[in-house]
């Protein structure tokens, strides 16, 4: 079974914050996708807890080249996204969490960011702990909303495409 796990935050107080893009987005995804063949899950755990509930969904070591974690990334500019596969969690408490609990960082990750940037591209992320952590934990404008939207139909087919074609056709054409 293929498994696409969306990070965030369970509650009403966070569903529409930058921290639980992966859930949005698996949200929107998950309508787009014939789920006969992928299951698709947004852990109930906070997200420095992921890893407990994905080991439990995960069918063992070998499962994981079936599994794709969609997660926020504050380094990436708002409506853009990245595969990558096999990397650190740079950081991203939800990732470290995974990481630690398969004993293992082969898996897919798409990034999906969420930080302002310049015409040119470069992102301005909050400088200093407090003023990230209430960037991570305020809530989308409608504009940035929509930006997600938009950008979950380039997920749904790199979703699909990693499946069918493999990962690197994916990273290939999508990053």
């Amino acid at each position: 079974m293929k498994l696409v796990v969306g990070l965030g935050n369970p509650g009403e107080e966070y569903v529409n914050t930058r921290h639980n893009t992966g859930r949005i987005v698996v949200g929107l995804i998950e309508e787009k996708i014939d789920k006969v063949k992928i299951k698709f899950i947004t852990p109930d755990t906070f997200m420095n807890n992921s890893g407990l509930a994905v080991a439990k969904a995960l069918a063992g070591k070998k499962a994981l080249k079936d599994l794709i974690v969609i997660y926020d990334d504050v380094d990436l500019p708002l409506g853009k996204m990245k595969i990558s596969f096999n990397r650190s969690s740079g950081g991203h408490n939800g990732l470290n969490s995974i990481i630690k609990a398969l004993k293992s960082e082969e898996f897919l990750r798409i990034r999906i960011g969420i930080s302002p940037a310049t015409p040119k591209g470069v992102v301005r992320k909050p400088k200093g702990e407090k003023a990230m952590l209430n960037f991570l934990l305020g809530e989308y404008k409608k504009p940035e909303l929509e930006t997600i939207k938009k950008l979950s139909k380039k997920v749904a087919e790199a979703v699909e495409m990693i499946f069918t074609e493999g990962k690197d056709k994916a990273m290939s054409l999508y990053n």
